[in-house]
């Protein structure tokens, strides 16, 4: 059974809106694969092992991913570290050690637990390093992005993504609005079916 990875962004957790909705879809629509969201740590270090733990959890079954802004990087992580197929990113984030140097020393809470978080110069590294210079295989992505998102530049993946397919939306947010109705058709990329390239 294939295994369809969702993972969330910076300061977020499996309770998040498009994890929810993910999964009830597949639930209802597509039972045949598998969900999974790790909650994941807002220190770099320790989100690159949680990833790596469940991978190897999985004990070889198919792993298709789909990550929401800073999940959109982890995303990209792991399909040049060979961890997963494919990966559909929503809004995702881009050179985050470039971005997140605002926070370091403030103290971070998640949205939605009661867990804190510092950032630090090694994570600020650990981010860099992370982020390989080139996409191995463009053919593994598909950006999925609005360019209404009032956290993220669009323009940022768009450049990043250049090579993949790629979904540029007028308006809309960071949150990505109607995300539900594009589920069949993430799973279709998912799956491996041929489309064009879109811009």
């Amino acid at each position: 059974m294939p295994v369809l990875m969702y993972i969330h962004g910076f300061l977020s957790a499996p309770a998040s809106t498009k994890a929810q909705l993910t999964a009830r879809w597949l639930e209802a629509e597509r039972p045949d694969i598998q969900f999974v969201c790790p909650a994941l740590s807002s220190y770099p270090a320790q989100a690159q092992a949680t990833l790596r733990e469940q991978c190897e959890a999985l004990d070889g079954a198919p792993l298709w991913l789909i990550g929401s802004s800073l999940g959109g990087f982890w995303a990209s992580w792991m399909i040049e570290a060979g961890l997963a197929e494919r990966a559909v990113l929503v809004n995702p984030a881009v050179s985050p050690h470039q971005r997140f140097r605002s926070y370091l020393g403030r103290e971070l809470r998640s949205y939605y637990t009661e867990e804190s978080f510092t950032l630090t110069e090694a994570d600020m590294r650990t981010l860099a390093e992370s982020e390989s210079e080139t996409l191995t295989e463009p053919e593994r992505y598909w950006l999925l992005a609005q360019k209404g998102d009032e956290v993220l530049d669009y323009r940022d993946a768009e450049l990043r993504y250049t090579n993949c397919r790629q979904t540029l939306l007028e308006g809309g947010s960071h949150a990505f609005e109607d995300y539900l109705n594009w589920m069949p058709e993430i799973i279709r990329f998912l799956e491996g079916a041929p489309v064009p390239p879109e811009h």
